[in-house]
């Protein structure tokens, strides 16, 4: 049975993506492989124009920032905004030029493919600070109106006439109020309303689903676990070690199989500082390579590895122990996991644990926390570490260093874990919640 599904484009339209703009895509191709009409609501950083071919260009503009306004008229939309919430919004739809109409156009790799799209001027801001003083979701018409109308992040926003379905990660900001910048207070009654009014509640691991039941006290009929799941291209996959070699070689002038790799947002959760110290303890010849930016309240770990870099700017890139990398592309991020030694990954706390699953997914040896969802990713297929210990780190790292046996064992017993987050499996239990929802 076709349904029309609308998802958000919160995450999609970050130009690096996030964990969740990599969730979202995936959900919208399994609903357009099932056979569902997909629909994309964006926030647009101004009103969308009048006229629809105009309209369809400057969607797709280079986001640049935006004209100076006077502090009036920034006031003013600021009041429009919140008026507009209190009946509802009406999403202006977008039709993106085909290549013929514009070959000079930038490429839109965010955008997954579709059969509608929208855009409201600063709908996710708005909404919040909507919901913030007048404690109600801001109600979106579509001119197309979808059935489901799915959230893959918490935010105050409902489709009339459709289902309302949210994905709630995790409850860090609860359980871990220190590691992130949400306001708490904002965050509870906003999550309370969810868990209260939700048609449905997506999470992705029965830890997870355990907390929102508990902490927010869902239905448990309404709170549904679907966990994740990763994919890269077969060609990335199945990339030989040689090419993998080539690249790193090239890229990175890294030599395959040297080095432990950790890779995420250098952030509280994630526990980077630990990682580092553990790291220097364990005295291991293999250097430390750390794939992350971005973050908030990291400025130890950033000083951190400011110092590292200058004690060892004298010497060449492939003789310095620890190096840090802003990003990497998928392509390149597949070759630093192929060609890791080991990856760590001591996160505090984690809703699923993506990078988990990606290193399980390449054959790469995993040490992970023994806490949260971890656990039930990696199953018996990881070297667990308490993350709160960073002799139990360093004692782990020697452990997955030296032991050549262990990493061989660790990584059948990864590949035949990922098959459980496989996504074929994923794709049934997401169109057996949708079908429920129908």
């Amino acid at each position: 049975m076709s349904r029309r599904i609308f998802f958000d484009g919160l995450n999609l339209a970050l130009e690096r993506g996030t964990g969740i703009a990599t969730y979202t895509r995936m959900l919208t191709a399994l609903a357009r492989e099932a056979g569902d009409e997909v629909g994309l609501v964006y926030a647009s950083p101004r009103r969308p124009l009048r006229d629809k071919r105009l309209r369809r260009y400057d969607f797709i503009g280079p986001r640049r920032p935006g004209l100076l306004v006077s502090k009036m008229r920034g006031r003013w939309n600021d009041v429009v905004d919140q008026l507009e919430c209190v009946t509802g919004l009406r999403p202006a739809p977008v039709s993106v030029p085909a290549l013929e109409d514009g070959p000079d156009l930038p490429a839109l790799d965010h955008l997954p493919a579709h059969d509608h799209l929208y855009a409201a001027r600063n709908l996710f801001g708005r909404a919040t600070r909507y919901f913030g003083w007048s404690a109600r979701f801001v109600e979106l018409d579509f001119a197309v109106r979808p059935d489901i109308l799915h959230c893959t992040y918490p935010m105050p926003i409902r489709a009339r006439g459709a289902r309302s379905v949210y994905t709630i990660h995790d409850l860090i900001p609860l359980r871990l109020p220190g590691t992130t910048l949400d306001s708490k207070r904002a965050m509870y009654r906003l999550l309370g309303r969810i868990a209260a009014t939700a048609d449905h509640i997506v999470t992705v691991s029965e830890h997870s689903r355990r907390d929102i039941i508990e902490l927010l006290g869902a239905d448990p009929a309404r709170v549904t676990n679907t966990y994740e799941a990763v994919e890269f291209p077969r060609e990335l996959v199945e990339r030989p070690d040689d090419v993998v070699a080539g690249d790193l070689a090239s890229r990175y002038r890294l030599e395959a199989k040297s080095y432990l790799l950790f890779f995420g947002a250098i952030e509280p959760k994630k526990n980077v500082k630990a990682l580092i110290e553990a790291y220097q303890q364990s005295g291991v010849a293999a250097p430390l390579v750390i794939v992350g930016g971005g973050g908030w309240s990291n400025q130890t770990e950033t000083l951190m590895l400011r110092r590292i870099a200058e004690d060892e700017a004298e010497l060449p890139p492939e003789k310095r122990k620890v190096r840090q990398f802003d990003y990497a592309s998928r392509s390149a991020l597949a070759s630093l996991i192929k060609g890791a030694r080991a990856v760590v990954f001591p996160s505090l706390y984690e809703g699923f644990g993506l990078p988990v699953l990606e290193a399980m997914l390449l054959g790469t040896p995993v040490i992970t926390s023994r806490t949260s969802s971890l656990p039930e990713i990696g199953g018996d297929a990881a070297l667990y570490v308490d993350p709160h210990d960073t002799a139990d780190i360093a004692r782990a790292i020697r452990t997955i260093t030296a032991d050549s046996d262990l990493r061989a064992e660790l990584s059948r017993r990864g590949l035949e874990q990922a098959e459980k987050f496989s996504v074929g499996r994923y794709r049934e239990r997401v169109a057996a919640l949708y079908d429920r929802l129908a």
